[in-house]
Parts: structure tokens; sequence; C-alpha cells
């Protein structure tokens, strides 16, 4: 067990929303977001917190004096329970949309289907993160 963890999304670009797998984070634990991010911090089912690009350090200290306490059995680390989401607010310019197989459509002069497909592709930015992640999965369980 390391004794500071470290909490950072390095993977696929592509993925707009990412949550960290651990939810059990003690004293000291490290948050890195890139240049390209944001990191949510949920407690509780609410969100508590939006980290922009940086390092953050994530501290206990608001449980003063039975922070000691709570810390024996733990080995001096505070665990508490907590979601991590990273949000990708790049750019992405090549999202592909379209139908898979032809839509049968009928003609309604000559009363013949034809086969009509369409497909294209378009650029999104996620701006409010919270938001769309408050969309995208919903108030996540309480912990």
């Amino acid at each position: 067990m390391a004794i500071v963890e470290v909490v950072k999304y390095d993977d696929n670009p592509d993925v707009f929303a990412w949550k960290y797998p651990n939810s059990e984070l003690g004293t000291w634990t490290q948050l890195i977001v890139n240049e390209s991010q944001e990191a949510i911090l949920f407690k509780g089912s609410q969100a508590c917190d939006v980290f922009q690009a940086g390092r953050h350090t994530l501290d206990t200290s608001n449980i003063p004096i039975l922070n000691k306490l709570v810390n024996l059995p733990f080995g001096g680390k505070s665990p508490f329970s907590a979601e991590v989401w990273y949000i990708n607010k790049i750019f992405s310019l090549d999202i592909k949309w379209g139908t898979s197989t032809p839509i049968q459509l009928q003609d309604p002069k000559y009363n013949v289907f034809i086969p009509v497909r369409a497909f294209g592709q378009f650029g999104i930015q996620i701006e409010d993160s919270k938001k769309f992640l408050m969309k995208l999965v919903g108030v996540p369980a309480a912990i």
C-alpha cells in the first residue's frame, strides 16, 4: 500500500467521462488533473468540488479532534469514501453518426420502397462538466 495515493487519468482521449475505480481515498491523496480535463469529487451523492488542471491534495482535516482516533485503525491515514470523475474538455471533431443499415421508406406517389441511409460527423466540446456528468450518469449512489 502506497503512503500517498495518486489519482489520475492518462488513457484514451476519446473518453468523455471516466470514474476512478477506487472510492476509498486517504489523507494526502494526490489528485492530478491534466490541462484538458476537470475532475469532480462526489461525496454523499453530491458534487462537492470541481478541480481544474494541476495537482491537488485531498485532505480530510475537517475532522479536527477526532482525526487521531479515526486514523488509528488505518495506520495514520484517514480514509474516506468519495467518487472522483474525470471529464474530458478537449474539442472532439470526429464523432461519427449514421444508420447501420438502410431505412426503407415508401414513396407516396409510386408506392415503392426506397432504401435511405444517412451519416456524417460532428464536433463537440463539454462546457459545463458538472451539468454534463449529472445528465450522463445521474446522481451517483450515496457513499
